[in-house]
């Protein structure tokens, strides 16, 4: 069933489009080739200008990039992260879209892979953590606002950093993650392989301590179980409500969660993109702009200080025991958190990508167990995704049912990741397999990314652009 619908939704992608303007394309063969897209990227881009101002046409490369999109989506949900690092480069080289039609396509993409996400973590406890839900509110709700600001101050910088700089950073930061990612994948792996070990050994000996019991023990034994059981029967007969575990949400949290999102997105609505669409007639870069702007710090620093001074916040952190002992960049206080999503937020929006990319790796090196590093970090990826989708949408965006039937496809494509994933770390006992799949991501994405930035430097130095540094506005 799960095989047949999986090519259902591969033929309702392909058939989404309208395939009445269709024309003659080249051969994907040659469409790969390097020296001819350096060569046609002029022809390529007045080629997709024409193209977006009626529908998406259908072709082999919008196919094959549908294809890719899938795969990615339920690679990139097992670790939690959005994917636009993939999507981005995807729908642009491969099917040749624009990058301002790519970019406010993979937001929907995102948002219906962390919507699947936050669905299925969000109603799931874990006996390893007290049967608590694998999502930290706390670090969740002590990062956002430092993220969402930081997106800001990235996206400025973006504007003032020359292409090159850009992409040379993208390359070494990110190639620097993914090798401490896969390091911390690797450690991960040793102290679950230490575990199987040690418990495997305990079983062992209680097996043959069983052995050597004689059959009078064990009926013995048996009559005792017996007796237990049926106290036990009665126990939760009389007080089911103190036996029965229940699913804990803080709800409290989750509002105040939806109060730093809706503050967030009324100031972005307000100031409108760097395309000059917003709500209100405003002087792009004027005095007005940057009051509005401004107003994201105090915001910040309020709700930051309000989760990371209360008393109850943060006493339990969901750390790995062992990788507390090991690892000497453990949280020593609160501002951890709050600091790692702001510098995430800033090179997120430099980059262009999200932030749960760069802020997993920092969550798996103070030590955050692999399993909460994916829920938190597809909760938090689930509010900076929706924001960015509807200001693309109330703000005017072109093929709006290609976005969201593109999100329904990554929607299904991480549930199908999610169901893999949890079946494997059940019956092996590797949580690792998360670290590993945040290490291939990553991997893809710097590949990607770079390869697409390189191109576009390329491209504005035959032109003789010029490759300094800008001003804001």
């Amino acid at each position: 069933m799960r095989t047949k619908s999986i090519i259902l939704l591969i033929f309702i992608t392909i058939f989404a489009f309208n395939p009445s303007n269709a024309k003659q394309t080249q051969p994907f063969s040659t469409m790969l080739n390097i020296n001819h897209i350096l060569n046609k990227i002029p022809q390529l881009k007045a080629l997709t200008q024409g193209f977006q101002e009626s529908q998406l046409q259908v072709s082999v490369p919008l196919v094959v990039a549908g294809i890719l999109c899938f795969i990615a989506s339920s690679i990139s949900s097992a670790g939690g992260i959005g994917g636009g690092g993939i999507f981005i480069p995807i729908l642009t080289i491969v099917a040749g879209l624009d990058l301002k039609v790519a970019s406010s396509i993979s937001a929907f993409m995102v948002t219906g892979g962390s919507v699947a996400n936050v669905i299925c973590y969000m109603f799931t406890t874990s006996p390893k953590f007290g049967g608590k839900s694998l999502i930290d509110y706390d670090i969740a709700l002590s990062s956002e606002p430092c993220m969402l600001l930081g997106v800001s101050v990235g996206v400025i910088c973006n504007l003032v950093f020359p292409e090159w700089l850009i992409t040379l950073m993208f390359a070494v930061f990110l190639a620097w993650s993914t090798s401490k990612t896969c390091k911390s994948g690797v450690m991960f792996w040793t102290i679950e392989s230490e575990e199987i070990r040690v418990n495997g050994v305990e079983e062992i000996e209680k097996g043959l301590l069983e052995k050597e019991t004689s059959t009078k023990g064990l009926v013995r034994l048996l009559q005792k179980e017996n007796d237990r059981s049926e106290k036990v029967e009665e126990n939760l007969v009389m007080v089911p409500k103190e036996n029965s575990v229940k699913l804990c949400i803080p709800w409290l949290k989750l509002g105040v969660l939806l109060l730093v999102w809706l503050s967030f997105f009324s100031i972005y609505l307000l100031r409108g993109n760097g395309n000059g669409q917003r709500i209100i007639p405003m002087e792009p870069c004027g005095v007005g702009y940057w009051i509005i702007s401004s107003v994201q710090v105090p915001l910040a620093v309020v709700f930051t200080a309000w989760m990371v001074f209360r008393k109850e916040s943060l006493q339990e952190p969901s750390l790995i025991p062992e990788v507390q002992c090991q690892n000497r960049n453990c949280p020593s206080n609160k501002l951890v958190f709050p600091l790692m999503a702001l510098l995430a937020g800033i090179l997120g929006g430099v980059f262009g990508i999200g932030g749960g990319m760069l802020i997993s790796p920092l969550l798996l090196q103070v030590g955050i167990a692999p399993e909460v590093t994916a829920a938190t970090c597809s909760f938090m990826v689930f509010f900076s995704s929706t924001m960015s989708a509807l200001q693309y949408l109330l703000l005017g965006m072109e093929h709006v049912e290609t976005a969201l039937i593109l999100a329904i496809m990554c929607f299904v494509a991480s549930l199908i990741g999610l169901l893999v994933v949890q079946k494997v770390i059940g019956k092996y006992g590797r949580p690792s397999i998360i670290v590993f799949s945040v290490s291939i991501v990553m991997s893809l994405s710097v590949v990607l990314m770079t390869s697409f930035g390189a191109i576009k430097v390329w491209e504005d130095y035959k032109s003789g652009k010029y490759m300094g540094f800008k001003l804001p506005c």
